[in-house]
């Protein structure tokens, strides 16, 4: 039977590619830098590939590597979670969140799964509201962590595109004047949507206009408007409109946590949340479409998100 692997390999493994060093890696693990070498000469000979590559100063994951990364994360949450469920002083009080409600619908499901398993004392409020809402109550003291777009002092633990998308059943993005469905004045991928139509000369009207993902989803759906919205939220039965269809490339999306001002027990609860969201985006994938619904490999996704690459334009989402 083979050896299991080394969980202290894998947390430094997981360090290195978060880091970007082996030297930041070696200080957060608090190991020699000879020591954080030596332990991935082992774990490449224990996995019999080799894991980083040399580009120019930066050591880079292989392929290979790329692939560990996944199982490594996915290991290392399972032995905190493992831990946690017998730990008798785990965590107990209560925390509030804020999400706008088209990250809710996409990410909420796997945040509160992970960290209620860890968790199981501990009471957790959501609030879904627009970002410049959640950014107020943050400040405010009404909500101690948010999960919100583009805000400049959030830590940012998630990187999508932001994609022009229409029905798969319907033309409304051949029409003179676009139809438009979009959030509030104030949404970041509205302003940008609209500064890239009005700079190349493309007529355009806004139909409709809510802060609600739903009602934009319908509305987009229904054939009745087009809009942009971030890779999460895309749904079955939306088409990904590209520069063969006359849409430029828009700004990608910066997800961040915003954390407000808590006390000592509460600053340690919204510590594990915090790392919870930031675990449980990067292990979440987004259902990428493909044409004529055909060939897709759901195990291939984190690799492929992970490398950048998005969707093609004009593809159709798929039921999930």
């Amino acid at each position: 039977m083979a050896a299991p692997l080394d969980l202290d390999q894998l947390t430094t493994f997981v360090a290195i590619a978060d880091t970007g060093s082996f030297t930041r890696a070696a200080e957060e693990v608090h190991r020699t830098q000879s020591a954080v070498s030596m332990q991935m000469r082992r774990l490449e000979e224990r996995i019999g590939k080799p894991l980083f590559e040399k580009e120019g100063r930066i050591n880079r994951l292989t392929e290979e590597g790329e692939r560990l990364l996944v199982y490594a994360r996915q290991m290392l949450r399972l032995n905190r979670e493992t831990l946690a469920a017998f730990d008798d002083r785990s965590l107990e009080g209560h925390i509030r969140i804020g999400m706008p409600d088209d990250y809710a619908e996409r990410f909420l499901p796997e945040i509160v799964a992970r960290f209620s398993r860890s968790n199981p004392r501990v009471e957790l409020s959501v609030l879904c509201e627009p970002t410049s809402n959640l950014v107020h109550h943050v400040r405010n003291g009404h909500l101690d962590i948010a999960l919100l777009t583009d805000e400049e002092s959030s830590e940012v633990v998630r990187r999508e595109p932001i994609l022009w998308v229409g029905s798969a059943n319907h033309s409304a993005h051949e029409r003179e004047v676009l139809p438009m469905a979009f959030g509030r004045p104030s949404c970041s991928w509205r302003r940008a949507a609209c500064a890239a139509l009005e700079a190349m000369g493309r007529e355009y009207r806004i139909l409709f206009t809510s802060f609600s993902a739903t009602a934009i989803a319908a509305a987009v759906l229904s054939g009745a408007a087009i809009s942009v919205l971030p890779e999460c939220a895309l749904r079955p039965g939306m088409r990904v409109l590209g520069e063969s269809d006359g849409f430029p490339l828009l700004p990608d999306c910066r997800i961040g946590i915003l954390r407000g001002r808590t006390s000592q027990s509460q600053s340690e609860i919204a510590e594990a949340l915090t790392r919870h969201i930031a675990e449980s985006l990067d292990n979440i994938s987004v259902p990428l479409a493909v044409e004529e619904h055909q060939g897709f490999d759901f195990a291939t996704l984190p690799h492929r998100i992970r490398r950048g690459k998005r969707l093609r334009p004009s593809q159709v989402l798929p039921g999930w």
